[in-house]
């Protein structure tokens, strides 16, 4: 028996169903089982008492209020909890979930009738889970807990607040987004819609994470003109697309991809190649926590280019090249009071804050630029984005404890 006794069928009921986002879309949300999801969460909104239950159509956003129940003359800061339906690039259809009870941190889990097992010896975090429930994939799928998590704890946590009027609170706004995965879910936010003051995306993973520091990121796709001549007449004539990609990756530090770096360490990652002789493409991103030298990776790649054009006297390396979001930090540190409510909450609670850089980005990244400082807090889930991801009950619990007491410690503060 879980302390919140809707939260496993709830969390259930959302891995079911097929959220995956398409990066090759134009529509907002990108996938229309996004949009049923969607209807599905303002219904479920509507019946457990929430109010102004609204689709933001500039956003695919859902965002629903919980008005405060603070005595009169009272105000708060209005606190905002996001999370995101969509799910990343990884088979999403038929997801079947399985409940380990008591789980003893030792064991092998068998995923399904899959050939797949999920092991203590491969995934070592597993043995935090002692005495817990987990729930699984069946091997074939992943489970979606990134980040329907967070959409589960936030939901329950104000399931029970709606429940629980004896605990005080100010205003509370909740946003349900899309496609978050691939990249877009917060372009078109709408602050004003929103109307929180400070806000925190429940989209972590581990028990105790408390993220604030982000990488800045960007993107380039690289067009390389090739010229293809018969090769027996080649000689001072042919130019090899492709060698000139191959030559453009060689310009770039070799020990500073993802495969090399950890910390506060930026990479360069080539995410794709193809083309023939004539025409070769080529993608990249670019991650630094630091602005300058993130500017600074940015420059080499362009430079490489030029370098590249001015040998050959024409332009045969082409960058398109756009940022895609920044580090939070900047934002963020002017005033950490958004960080030190959710500490306080966890210390509160005996959880121990794991405060370290994010080695990638959260929708908080954008919004916290958009004036809505936004951090990130831990869901429960784990090993994400693969058949071998889970959920972990018990922390799922402890990230609803969370947020509910971050609500009361909000509506103690006066705004």
């Amino acid at each position: 028996m879980t302390k919140y006794e809707s939260l496993i069928p709830r969390f259930i009921s959302y891995v079911k169903k097929n959220t995956r986002s398409n990066a090759e879309s134009t529509t907002i949300p990108s996938t229309q089982s996004q949009v049923e999801f969607a209807k599905d969460l303002m219904a479920e909104l509507k019946e457990i008492g929430m109010q102004d239950v609204r689709l933001n159509k500039q956003s695919g956003y859902v965002f629903a209020t919980l008005p405060s129940n603070l005595p009169a003359g009272k105000t708060a800061k209005k606190i905002g909890f996001i999370s995101h339906m969509d799910t990343a690039d990884f088979n999403a259809e038929n997801v079947k979930p399985q409940v380990i009870e008591n789980y003893d941190g030792e064991s092998d889990i068998k995923l399904g009738d899959s050939e797949y097992t999920l092991s203590p010896s491969e995934f070592p975090n597993l043995h935090k889970s002692k005495n817990h429930t987990l729930i699984t994939t069946s091997g074939d799928t992943l489970l979606g807990a990134d980040d329907k998590c967070g959409i589960t704890d936030i939901m329950t946590a104000m399931e029970y607040l709606v429940k629980h009027p004896e605990i005080k609170h100010g205003e509370i706004e909740v946003g349900f987004g899309p496609d978050e995965e691939i990249g877009t879910g917060a372009d078109h936010f709408d602050t004003n819609d929103f109307g929180a003051d400070i806000a925190y995306t429940v989209d972590g993973g581990p028990l105790g994470e408390l993220e604030y520091e982000t990488f800045n990121a960007a993107q380039a796709k690289i067009t390389f003109k090739g010229k293809d001549v018969h090769p027996a007449t080649a000689k001072g004539v042919m130019i090899n697309a492709l060698k000139l990609a191959m030559q453009f990756d060689s310009q770039l530090p070799q020990d500073e991809v993802p495969e090399k770096t950890e910390g506060r360490e930026g990479f360069f990652l080539l995410l794709s190649l193809n083309g023939e002789i004539d025409e070769a493409h080529s993608a990249y991103i670019i991650r630094d926590h630091d602005r300058q030298k993130f500017e600074a990776r940015k420059q080499l790649m362009l430079d490489i280019a030029k370098r590249m054009n001015d040998e050959f006297g024409e332009e045969r390396v082409i960058i398109d090249m756009n940022d895609q979001y920044y580090n939070m930090r900047e934002v963020i540190e002017k005033d950490m009071t958004v960080v030190d409510i959710a500490k306080e909450a966890m210390e509160d609670l005996q959880i121990k804050p794991d405060i370290y850089p994010v080695r990638g980005g959260t929708d908080g990244s954008k919004i916290s630029f958009m004036g809505i400082p936004t951090p990130n807090i831990f869901t429960g889930a784990d090993n994400m984005h693969s058949r071998f991801e889970f959920a972990d009950v018990d922390t799922m619990e402890k990230a609803v404890d969370v947020i509910i007491k971050m609500v009361e410690l909000i509506g103690e503060k006066e705004a």
